[in-house]
């Protein structure tokens, strides 16, 4: 499976967000690699803590997986789903499932179905088994302190 760089520890987390992803959220730490490395998800925010931690989570995927690798090996159609989480405290440990495909294979793919998908001889069941082959996923855990 390939692997992904984690994220530098930004010094101002809100910051970072708020230009990369014109996004406002009330947060502060790291990302939440460890528990020593938690986001923090302070008062304030709109939306309940766990649609913010899907957020951040999922904004984690996006700078890992596309944002921070080069063109030909980026990732697109990052989707999360959540497994379990567990709280300790003022922590919880979330664990999601993440998948993706190479852009590049993906553009590949939806090309193929635009201009097959009317044609009655295109096996759907066939392209829709190639494309689940195609996507990766991956296990992950992020650490949230709410506070």
């Amino acid at each position: 499976m390939q692997e992904f760089k984690e994220i530098e520890v930004e010094k101002d987390l809100q910051s970072f967000i708020k230009v990369v992803f014109n996004a406002d959220l009330k947060v502060s730490g790291a990302w939440g690699y460890s528990k020593s490395l938690a986001t923090v998800i302070e008062e304030g925010n709109k939306g309940s803590v766990a649609h913010i931690e899907f957020t951040l989570a999922t904004m984690r995927a996006y700078i890992e997986m596309n944002m921070t690798l080069e063109e030909d090996e980026r990732y697109g159609g990052i989707k999360l789903n959540e497994l379990s989480r567990v709280a300790s405290g003022e922590y919880e440990k979330v664990t999601y499932e993440i998948s993706a495909m190479r852009e590049l294979e993906y553009k590949v793919f939806i090309t193929e179905y635009k201009e097959n998908s009317k044609n009655s001889d295109f096996n759907m069941t066939e392209h829709f088994n190639r494309r689940k082959e195609a996507t990766l996923k991956r296990e992950v855990f992020y650490w949230f302190k709410v506070v």
